[in-house]
């Protein structure tokens, strides 16, 4: 019995916690005029079993339900008329030629993630761990959803993410996607600097395990406390994007 009322204890807790962060993100002043999504790498190589990270990044992605949870804020941002925009990774067979990396780079290349066949083809695309997740492609592929050009590190610098998003005067971001502590972190950073408030949904995102550098998950977690504008859940922000 007492077991039993520890655990009513805890999900009374844990719905108390889930219902104030709700309400928090009710406060959020935001509206499809100024606000948008930005998903990070969408892709099968970091979000999906069969994708070449899976042993690194499965258990975080798991257990945060970020596939779920990203496919319920674009399912919000498109029934509440939010404008989404794609970050992608892409690595082409010329990229080989870079005379320096660093560890996590090396890893990319060796195990091929992200791989594409060259950058005006789609030869060997579907199904591809550079492929979107296939629960993915109807709101992506609805020709509404704005797909930049790849960043090639880890942030939006090497792509065309700012302008496109400056071109459509949205100056608030919705943000999530891979890996939460390499370029979700990367990106919210370069956001912040180019003077976009950024907000995090902090289960539509996961990191990387390793059994010497650590929790990339727990690490971004901390960060995005101390730098965004607003570090929230998905039933938060799925919420406050369907006010009226």
């Amino acid at each position: 019995m007492r077991y039993l009322g520890d655990r009513f204890s805890r999900n009374k807790s844990q719905i108390g916690i889930a219902m104030s962060e709700v309400n928090e993100a009710m406060k959020l002043k935001i509206q499809a005029t100024d606000t948008a999504v930005v998903f990070i790498d969408p892709q099968i190589d970091v979000l999906s079993d069969k994708g070449k990270n899976w042993d690194a990044v499965g258990q975080s992605v798991t257990e945060n339900r970020t596939v779920e949870n990203m496919e319920r804020i674009f399912k919000a941002a498109k029934e509440s008329g939010y404008g989404v925009f794609i970050s992608p990774h892409y690595f082409y067979p010329t990229d080989s030629g870079w005379a320096f990396n660093g560890p996590l780079e090396m890893s990319e290349f060796h195990t091929h993630t992200f791989a594409r066949t060259g950058p005006l083809t789609l030869e060997g695309f579907t199904n591809s761990g550079a492929d979107w997740l296939e629960r993915f492609k109807p709101y992506i592929e609805d020709g509404k959803t704005i797909v930049v050009s790849p960043h090639k590190v880890w942030g939006p610098q090497t792509n065309d993410l700012v302008l496109q998003l400056r071109k459509r005067r949205i100056n608030k971001i919705i943000l999530g996607g891979m890996l939460a502590n390499i370029c979700v972190e990367s990106h919210l950073r370069e956001l912040l600097e180019q003077g976009f408030e950024v907000i995090v949904v902090k289960d539509a995102t996961a990191g990387p395990r390793h059994p010497e550098w650590g929790d990339g998950y727990q690490s971004a977690m901390i960060n995005f406390r101390f730098l965004a504008h607003a570090v929230v859940s998905t039933d938060g922000i799925v919420a406050a994007m369907s006010k009226r």
